[in-house]
């Protein structure tokens, strides 16, 4: 009786202390993956689970065919029809297990695929952080849960980022369940296509009429929208979509959309007068897309709500086989988006297309376009942006994050946002504080404590956080010069934490940069009074940015190195002094409000402006702009410059020339030289230096700098037919 006993309590304690079914012991395998071979994607889910067993445990299971005699240790991998799995949706999931044999199911998509990558991260502890980034324990002995039964559907059936491990690592895409474009566009037809569908470059010479009306006249170009009350229009473009989807027949989406740019809608009086009747420019628009779906009734239309087209129509609703891309690229970012004006209007706007859609694919932004690398805190409103998204019927997301390797918590944040893409209910705080200690080993709590700490000064410093955002918008709030001592120490703390660890040491370095380059840009702005210093720091952040391979500093294509150049040569102090040093600025011409605050002092204060216009910057829009500068006395002048900003996405382009005069008594002036300026067409945003020469020195007290405006932005740009700014920053005399 008592060896009874004790027999009974062992099994008890067996299955209390394991509760599963072992499939690898001593290193040996004792189960097997069953999965039919002529499914590529359960085979793919096999492989996968394979190779991570062959990691952990150092030997691979059998696999063999689904239609040998089941035994005990066996796992399933299989593909369901979806009429046997409905509570399984696309890319869905779900594990059951009989205590002798273990089951993953998908029923439509990767769910097989997804199942395994779950069963390896929740139950066997692998995490995969980054591009080629992952850990996993490693163990002589692997079981399954024996009593299971658990379905798991993603939040959005669509789950898009820009993760920099996606070109770099193929695992990466299926580890975090993420998908692409081109994966349901026919063609890679994805936002912004009206040009692609119907281009300029063929149809606008010859029919005008086919593009929009801007300010009194067509206006054909790449970056003009379409005519969309024209009926030559959409039988074009009608015939140009069935081409599309015949040359693709396993695809059934397709965007037809804006070109990128605002208000180059068209306002000639048919369109007007739809988006008059509809209070909104998306009302022609989506009158448009709808006569599309109705004739391809099979086929799936997805367009732009995006900048002038952001505010749901009042009458027309979109068929449901219409899918609207909404965009709230116009939001502040430090608060979540029902806390800020910003923000309020656009869920105004999407509670708007809630109503009359069920298609909604929501397109968000979570990157600082100027400035990849500036500090950009906004983990804290990632999870509750997306469950409004999901409340108002989105079903497909993009989350525009970290598209380059450098990037303000790049990996961090990548990670984070996949999670959620996938399941909106996950404990954010919990993910952050895991990938933190995987990521950055010893030197997490120091990383953690730099978060939080900045997440609370943004917070209390009621500045907004811009997606065109500079770090000198905070030099007086998250950035200030007491907060950026703390980052500094919380950074040395955590580089000692891992210095015998180089792996981790680079990591940090890397997280690093955002706060060195802070240091530069604010250190800029306020001017430099330690050469040496700075030159110093400039060299530790080039050398440290070349050795982890971060380049990106921008979307328009600028570099780091190429910043770094150019900052020793824009901001040092130059050794010859220009005349016009502290001279005092008046303006014939005056610059366009906001951008005139600072006019008084901005163009001879010896300051340069960055990459970010509303800096350093005074501007004109549309109009030419006039300068003369007192020189206090008379003075020997031979040469003049100006300092201008070149910056496409922003509408900011170079004036079409300058021209100087000289004067003795600011009332009779004598011309010196004019100066023409080149087009230029180029995306990278840059600084441009545009002089007159005398041949001879002149006595003059007063400068007087005439700047020729372009008028309006050309066909190419985004801004057709609008009128064009200009930038300047500062005027030299020597």
């Amino acid at each position: 009786m008592r060896r009874f006993l004790i027999l009974v309590l062992n099994l008890c304690l067996t299955t209390v202390v394991l509760g599963q079914i072992p499939i690898v012991k001593n290193g040996k395998a004792t189960g097997r993956i069953v999965v039919d071979q002529h499914s590529s994607t359960d085979l793919k889910a096999a492989n996968l689970l394979n190779n991570f067993i062959k990691k952990i445990t150092g030997t691979f299971l059998p696999v063999v065919s689904p239609y040998l005699k089941s035994r005990a240790g066996d796992l399933y991998i299989e593909t369901k029809p979806e009429q046997d799995n409905q509570a399984i949706h696309e890319d869905g999931f779900r594990f059951t297990s009989d205590h002798s044999t273990f089951h993953i199911t998908g029923a439509k998509g990767l769910g097989s695929v997804y199942g395994v990558v779950t069963l390896l991260e929740e139950y066997w502890g692998v995490r995969y952080y980054a591009a080629n980034s992952y850990t996993f324990p490693q163990q002589k002995e692997l079981f399954l849960p024996s009593r299971l039964n658990r379905t798991e559907n993603p939040t959005f059936e669509f789950r898009q980022t820009q993760a920099y491990g996606l070109a770099n690592d193929s695992l990466y895409k299926i580890w975090h369940r993420l998908k692409e474009p081109s994966e349901i566009f026919a063609g890679n037809y994805w936002v912004h296509t009206f040009d692609r569908i119907l281009p300029a470059a063929k149809y606008g010479h010859t029919h005008p009429e086919y593009y929009s009306f801007i300010n009194g006249q067509r206006r054909p170009g790449a970056a003009s929208q379409w005519c969309l009350s024209n009926p030559e229009v959409f039988e074009i473009v009608s015939q140009k979509i069935d081409s599309i989807f015949k040359a693709h027949p396993d695809r059934k989406m397709i965007s037809v959309s804006q070109n990128d740019g605002n208000n180059t809608n068209c306002s000639c009086e048919k369109c007007k007068a739809i988006d008059e009747e509809e209070g909104s420019p998306s009302g022609s628009i989506i009158r448009f897309l709808n006569k599309l779906a109705a004739r391809f009734p099979d086929k799936e239309f997805s367009t732009l709500a995006y900048l002038f087209s952001v505010a749901p129509p009042k009458h027309v609703k979109p068929l449901p086989n219409v899918n609207i891309m909404l965009c709230d690229i116009d939001c502040y970012r430090e608060v979540g988006l029902t806390e800020n004006r910003s923000g309020k209007t656009f869920m105004k706007n999407m509670e708007g297309w809630a109503k009359i859609s069920r298609n909604i694919f929501v397109w968000d932004y979570g990157i600082n376009f100027d400035n990849y690398i500036c500090p950009f805190p906004n983990f804290h409103i990632l999870q509750a942006n997306m469950q409004l998204f999901k409340k108002n019927h989105a079903t497909k997301h993009f989350s525009q994050i970290g598209g380059s390797k450098g990037g303000d918590f790049s990996e961090l944040r990548s990670y984070v946002v996949a999670k959620l893409l996938w399941n909106i209910n996950y404990n954010v705080d919990s993910i952050i504080q895991s990938f933190l200690n995987g990521y950055y080993g010893s030197a997490a709590p120091f990383i953690y404590q730099y978060m939080k700490l900045q997440q609370g000064a943004l917070l209390g410093s009621n500045i907004p956080l811009w997606i065109y955002d500079t770090p000198i918008t905070h030099k007086n709030g998250m950035l200030n010069s007491p907060l950026m001592r703390c980052y500094r120490e919380l950074f040395d703390n955590a580089e000692n934490a891992v210095i015998a660890d180089s792996t981790f040491l680079k990591r940090v370095w890397q997280q690093r940069l955002s706060i060195q380059y802070a240091e530069l840009e604010i250190t800029r702005s306020n001017g430099i009074d330690d050469i040496n210093r700075i030159k110093a720091e400039l060299a530790l952040f080039r050398n440290r940015a070349k050795l982890l391979e971060v380049t990106s500093l921008n979307e328009r294509n600028n570099t780091i190195e190429e910043y770094c150049t150019l900052y020793l040569e824009r901001n040092l102090p130059a050794s010859h002094k220009s005349l016009a040093h502290r001279a005092q600025v008046s303006y014939p011409l005056p610059p366009d409000k906001p951008y005139d605050k600072i006019a008084d002092n901005a163009l001879t204060d010896g300051l340069l402006g960055g990459a970010t216009f509303n800096e350093s910057w005074i501007g004109w829009s549309g109009k030419d702009g006039e300068v003369i500068i007192d020189l206090g006395e008379v003075k020997e002048v031979e040469t003049v410059q100006a300092d201008f900003l070149h910056k496409l996405s922003a509408w900011i382009l170079l004036p079409k020339s300058i021209i100087c005069s000289t004067s003795l008594d600011n009332v009779n002036f004598n011309a010196m030289g004019k100066q023409e300026i080149q087009e230029d067409l180029s995306v990278e945003v840059k600084y441009v230096t545009v002089g007159v020469t005398s041949k001879e020195k002149i006595k003059a007290r007063y400068i007087k700098v005439h700047i020729e405006t372009l008028g309006v932005c050309p066909s190419w740009h985004y801004g057709v037919g609008y009128p064009a700014w200009f930038f300047l920053d500062e005027v030299w005399v020597y």
